[in-house]
């Protein structure tokens, strides 16, 4: 990826991951399609010196920069152009930049040794420099509630500031003996934590200013990055000794706990018909069974894919399974043996995000970031005809009707598309509406209506026989919709949002049936068996069961995990979840402190070198679990397709 005349100095995905920012020397910042590699429009001008530091607004439409030209600019993600004049204020070179939880603020940190809010609508400072740092200031950081900001200096200290009336709040935190270069909160907002060019990490109670603690020793060099596990029981650091390390809040300690099976982040969980098995898929590319009852594992894992399992589903008389991976191939397993049926199902040629059997058993269905549907045969493993083509972006969804003879795919060209099963032809056009990306489809329980929800933030009804829409978009979240599924007599709709609530629809009227749900403070919905139920889980670590006739919560949130994804037992008596487990949290919450480059030019995930780097191509790194951005001193960035073994670099 080639572009700038300088050092890149900072590279920074979009919170979806699509595009990545950079900023350089050569005072400009860049806008990158990750998927391409190509740069989005022309370079970002305005600065008049170094671009030290970028970063997206939460909701990826807006991106700040910091530069040694004193000044912090916002920019319009979409058109490419600056919002308003410069921010002025600071005197030195600007060193961080963060946006506020809400994305209503913004905090700069600076070489004057000062932290200054800014009010991102207006451009406007807001109150007056926050002094108190005796040398400059490195890194800041808003609390999850955005009432409180942290800021750690090479004056050795930490500080805490009030967002609100921009003081300071109590005594600035002393116990470091070299430059602070990371601080972070605590999930719940009680803890701080520091990390040091002196090799420790340290806890801070926020409530007191008080260090929690002697200093967390065991780093043989300095501290980069810090960060706390979801429930806030665990930190991980990374530092310059090539190593990342796991510690028990509580006490301390350092802490390796056992792996109970996998050893990466599980993606899909799902019980099998019966409820006596639960098979699960991991980013460890490996399907493990557990016996229900004894919750230990049955067997050994069940090895083929050599990219991560995205899915997982049993057939409709568990006596097999499908996964689907990132190695863009669809596998069966034998559910009794725990072998493989036959040779890996090819065709796709990307990511496969899904995978659905009919109700027969008889037929399989994936779709892919190849953009295409597929149809297997299960019986012998063939596929079923050509790929099902007419979508213009990747198959997010795909579901079957009732009765097996349609097929229904959302998709991230914003339509829904219908197909005949039998011939695997799309059945007339697309279903045009969502004015973003398509996240669920359902049919109907008669299968006469399909319900679909979009990052568009609205509902859609559509007559299946028709094709057209039934009324208009179901608006009330404020957010993308997640997840929608119909109730078992086909009168009323839930939809999830990442607006944290639940709404239920009156599928006849297309209007909310009393309030929105609100308990979470993220995420999405599963439905029971029977559909009287309705299950939530989060990223507040809690899942929460609902009545959907009364919209009532049932019982208490459970809570205790960071929730991916959770899944009614089939007499609906039961959850599961899928969670992270802790032992794999700093592989797949910080790719960026995990990733390095030794001195002998080797990118290296902790101590394990992957892939060796030429001189020309070393530089600043950004990360997330796909696709590594490595910014050079010639002004390159290149990304880093994972796994590494098939990488491909673009310059």
């Amino acid at each position: 990826m080639e572009g700038h005349t300088d050092w890149v100095a900072n590279v920074v995905f979009s919170p979806d991951g699509r595009k990545l920012a950079s900023g350089s020397h050569d005072n400009t910042v860049r806008l990158w399609d990750v998927e391409t590699g190509q740069a989005i429009g022309l370079a970002l001008e305005g600065h008049t010196d170094w671009v030290r530091n970028v970063v997206f607004s939460p909701d990826g439409k807006k991106l700040a920069s910091g530069s040694r030209d004193h000044t912090v600019q916002l920019w319009d993600v979409e058109t490419g152009q600056a919002i308003g004049l410069a921010l002025e204020g600071h005197t030195k070179s600007v060193t961080n930049v963060v946006f506020s939880p809400d994305g209503k603020k913004l905090a700069s940190g600076s070489y004057d040794n000062t932290v200054q809010l800014w009010d991102v609508e207006t451009g406007q400072a807001i109150g007056l420099a926050l002094e108190g740092h005796t040398d400059w200031v490195r890194n800041v950081v808003f609390s999850p509630d955005g009432k409180k900001l942290a800021s750690g200096s090479d004056d050795n200290m930490v500080r805490l500031w009030d967002v609100e009336t921009g003081q300071a709040i109590g005594l600035a935190l002393e116990g470091h003996i070299d430059w602070v270069t990371n601080v972070v909160f605590s999930p719940d907002g009680k803890q701080l934590a520091s990390g040091s060019d002196d090799n420790t990490v340290q806890l801070w109670d926020v409530e007191t200013g008080q260090a929690i603690g002697l200093p967390l020793k065991g780093h043989t060099n300095r501290v980069r990055n810090v960060a706390f596990s979801p429930d806030g029981k665990k930190l991980v650091s990374g530092s310059c000794d090539n190593t990342v390390r796991l510690w028990d809040v509580m006490t301390g300690q350092t802490t390796v706990l056992a792996l109970e099976g996998h050893t990466n982040l599980v993606t899909n969980v799902v019980f099998s018909p019966d409820g006596k098995k639960l098979a699960s898929g991991s980013r460890d590319n490996t399907v493990r069974f557990w016996d229900v009852e004894t919750g230990q594992a049955t067997g050994l894992a069940l090895e083929g894919h050599t990219n991560w399992v995205a899915n997982v589903v049993f057939s409709p008389d568990g006596k097999k399974l499908a996964s689907g991976s990132y190695d863009n191939t669809v596998r069966l397993w034998d559910v009794e043996t725990g072998q493989a049926i036959g040779l890996a199902l090819e065709g796709h040629t990307n990511w496969v995000t899904n995978v659905v059997f009919s109700l027969d058993g008889k037929t399989l269905a994936s779709g892919s970031n190849d953009n295409t549907v597929r149809l297997w045969d299960v019986e012998t493993g063939q596929a079923i005809g050509l790929a099902l083509e007419g979508h213009t972006d990747w198959v997010r969804n795909v579901v079957f009707s009732p009765d097996g003879k349609k097929l229904a795919s959302g998709s991230g060209d914003n339509t829904v598309r219908l197909w005949d099963v039998e011939t695997g032809q799309a059945i007339g056009l697309a279903f045009v509406g969502h004015t973003d990306l398509v996240t669920s489809v359902v049919f109907s329980p008669d299968g006469k209506k399909l319900a679909s929800g979009s990052y568009d933030n609205t509902v859609r009804l559509w007559d299946v026989e028709t094709g057209q829409a039934i009324g208009l978009a179901l608006e009330g979240h404020t957010d993308w919709v997640r997840t929608v599924v119909f109730s078992p007599d086909g009168k009323k709709l839930a939809s999830g949002s990442h607006d944290n609530t639940v709404q239920l629809w009156d599928v006849e009227t297309g209007k909310t049936m009393g309030s929105p749900v609100e308990d979470h403070t993220n995420w999405t919905t599963t439905v029971s068996p029977d559909r009287k139920n309705l299950a939530s889980q989060s990223h507040d670590n809690a899942m929460q069961h609902w009545d959907i006739k009364t919209s009532q919560a049932i019982g208490s949130a459970l809570k205790g995990h960071l929730v991916l994804n959770d899944v009614f037992s089939p007499d609906g008596k039961s959850t599961t979840l899928s969670t992270i487990h802790s032992a794999s949290f700093a592989d797949v919450q910080l790719c960026s402190a995990v990733m390095s480059i030794d001195e002998q030019g080797f990118l290296q995930h902790g101590k394990m070198r992957l892939l060796w780097l030429p001189l020309m191509l070393r530089g600043t790194i950004a990360a997330l679990p796909s696709v590594v951005a490595v910014g050079s001193q010639l002004g390159a960035i290149s990304l880093i397709r994972w796994p590494v073994e098939s990488s491909t670099v673009i310059i």
